[in-house]
């Protein structure tokens, strides 16, 4: 038996010079329980829980920090009489939050962003010891993160079941394979080079197993959200549940062998939609795209919320009023909407993954060339 299994019990300890008058409060007014308390005649400890929590009021111990709270409900405002600060008798502060906020998504700024492999790649480490390249720094005002994500030995990965308070988020393979496990579906699944996944908000997961030097392509919205455990899920799911939808969105796991190709928004280049834009009801799109032949350089501009590109094969010239910027395999950038740009000198072997908000990018032709 280790010493983690002999703990019972946790308790956060709180000063209190009147216990009674505590008690009053912290039972009555916020609905905790008492389960303990001593001596009968005179108390000085006494023990409360309530939401999870272990509470000791102690005498004791009145010189230390009378801490701070945080009680959660998903209606704050009927609580409290809609305070969303109390203070108790012994000093303790309470804030009265909402258990589920309302996702932020900041506006994001009208800037070109470019991101380049060579001799630029900076790499920090993550969660679960995984690489991390950050494709957009400055996350655009916080609205999206890019991520390169780069696992160089593979085996098992030291992942848990987890999910996040998202509103978009992709994953698309670009090197190596990953084997992960996903709630509602009773299989695990391998993702292989251009190969994607939808994970809708709050759908759970855990990643299993990948090959040496895997890497990926993660593009989520908002830049900073929470992730959570869930240590109750076992994956995989006993059985699969076809068409499971999380907050409006559905999982979609494309393989691209599977799949094929059609026109895209540029001519000469044809693409295959990996059917985000379905899965999530337009508000998102992700397709490779591909040189078939000769293509239109001319300048446009998009009117969209977010139009990202990273350059899986070959090179092209992106082009602005800031001049060209040659993009290889490994760069990537993201175009602010009202932004003239075009896509020049296309080697014949480019592909392109390119990601947008909302699916169906609206494009016009940039005036000076209409």
């Amino acid at each position: 038996m280790s010493e983690i299994d002999l703990i019972e019990a946790a308790e956060v300890l709180l000063p209190c010079q009147d216990i009674g008058e505590s008690l009053d409060f912290f039972v009555d007014q916020l609905g905790f329980q008492m389960k303990l308390i001593f001596p009968a005649d005179g108390p000085r400890e006494a023990v409360l829980e309530g939401y999870g929590l272990r509470l000791r009021l102690s005498r004791a111990h009145s010189g230390i920090n009378p801490g701070h709270l945080r009680l959660m409900s998903m209606e704050p405002t009927k609580i409290a009489g809609g305070k969303q600060r109390l203070r108790a008798p012994n000093g303790t502060l309470i804030d009265i939050v909402d258990a589920d906020p309302p996702q932020v998504i900041p506006e994001p700024p009208a800037e070109l962003v470019i991101q380049r492999l060579a001799g630029e790649a900076s790499w920090g480490t993550g969660r679960a010891g995984m690489q991390y390249r950050d494709l957009i720094p400055g996350r655009l005002n916080g609205s999206f993160i890019g991520s390169h994500i780069r696992i160089l030995n593979g085996g098992p990965v030291p992942d848990y079941v987890h999910f996040h308070k998202i509103r978009f988020q992709m994953i698309f393979c670009y090197k190596g394979w990953v084997k992960v496990a996903y709630e509602a579906q009773s299989e695990t699944m391998t993702m292989r080079p251009g190969d994607c996944f939808l994970q809708p908000p709050g759908i759970r997961h855990q990643v299993l197993e990948c090959s040496d030097g895997m890497e990926v392509i993660e593009i989520t919205c908002p830049a900073e959200h929470d992730t959570i455990p869930d240590p109750v899920m076992v994956l995989p799911a006993a059985e699969t549940i076809a068409d499971q939808e999380y907050h409006g969105q559905k999982f979609v796991f494309h393989e691209a062998a599977k799949t094929d190709w059609q026109s895209w928004r540029l001519p000469g280049f044809e693409a295959r939609d990996i059917g985000i834009g379905a899965a999530t009801g337009g508000l998102a799109g992700a397709r490779v795209a591909r040189r078939v032949g000769n293509h239109d350089e001319r300048a446009r501009c998009h009117l969209g919320e977010f139009a990202f590109m990273f350059v899986l094969h070959g090179h092209v010239t992106l082009n602005t009023d800031g001049g060209p910027n040659i993009l290889r395999a490994g760069d990537c950038a993201s175009v602010p909407p009202g932004l003239p740009h075009s896509l020049q000198d296309a080697s014949k072997d480019l592909e392109i993954l390119d990601v947008t908000l909302p699916a169906d990018l609206p494009v016009e032709l940039a005036e000076q060339n209409s």
